[in-house]
């Protein structure tokens, strides 16, 4: 899901409280496609879970970043298209060479836009509204809910998928010296972002019902991989890990910055990447709300 606060990872831009550029937008993009390459299977789990009668055909992705909803679903339903949302000019471009790499690019429409201004994009009638990791990044939330449920068709579904927090890759005991240090950054990060982002880690189903949809379904999804993705998963955790850095690095102790420091120096005898006991720990939770 896609964000350049702290919140990683992030699965779309779709707020206008910031503008990604440069290098900036790069880092973010690609923590974007390791996201979606090291959760691929939760998320097909979760599009296969929706309570659909029948396949969608006119499906619209609410932030999509760089393509891991847009491209599940496309996956999910071979007869759908796609408007896939985006405030990030950059991210909507590497969408759309991913969609004609994969030959789907007939099956996908890109829209830029701040879904925070209170007019949006004429987006059509879709069967299905996806927002992963973006509802929370929402100035305005209650009124994108009740955009989205007078722009869904009468009995479409609105799929809102959330993070809880960063995703842990460390053990508890690590790294030597240091041990917890992953928990402290984190804590640090989260009480940033509590300030930032008030809706992070909402229970939406009060706020979906609140905007006239009826909730059909509310699922938790344990994320713990690990093992045989130790590659792609080093990658990942430099990734995030440097963003987080990013922000909070004033609010953490010398010696812990100096620890995750020698953690984030790829080169370094101390890399994170020279680790294998390297695991993704999240939890994902799905609200499922039918417009009636």
């Amino acid at each position: 899901m896609s964000h350049a606060h702290t919140h990683t990872p992030h699965h779309g831009t779709s707020h206008g409280h910031h503008h990604a550029h440069g290098t900036e937008s790069d880092g973010q993009a690609e923590i974007l496609d390791l996201d979606a390459e090291v959760l691929a299977e939760h998320t097909a789990s979760i599009t296969a879970w929706l309570p659909l009668t029948t396949g969608p055909h006119h499906i619209v992705d609410l932030g999509c970043g760089t393509g891991a909803g847009t491209f599940a679903l496309l996956e999910r339903f071979p007869d759908a298209h796609v408007v896939a949302v985006d405030a990030s000019a950059e991210h909507l471009q590497r969408l759309r060479t991913k969609a004609c790499a994969r030959g789907v690019e007939d099956r996908v429409r890109t829209v830029q836009a701040d879904l925070d201004e209170a007019a949006w994009p004429d987006l059509g009638s879709p069967d299905l509204v996806w927002a992963s990791a973006s509802m929370h990044h929402m100035a305005h939330p209650d009124r994108a809910l009740r955009n989205v449920h007078d722009a869904l068709a009468p009995g479409g579904l609105f799929a809102v998928v959330e993070l809880a927090g960063h995703p842990r890759f460390l053990p508890e005991h690590a790294p030597e010296g240091r041990p917890g240090l992953e928990e402290r950054v984190h804590a640090a990060a989260d009480r940033r972002q509590a300030e930032h982002m008030p809706h992070r880690g909402a229970d939406w189903g009060p706020m979906l019902t609140a905007a006239g949809f009826t909730t059909e379904g509310e699922r938790t999804i344990v994320v713990n991989i690990g093992g045989d993705r130790r590659e792609a998963v080093g990658r990942y955790a430099v990734g995030v890990l440097q963003r987080v850095r990013g922000a909070i690095a004033d609010r953490l102790t010398p010696d812990d910055l100096a620890a995750l420091d020698q953690l984030l120096d790829t080169s370094g005898p101390r890399s994170i990447l020279r680790r294998d006991d390297l695991t993704v720990r999240t939890e994902r939770t799905v609200w499922a709300a039918r417009r009636t």
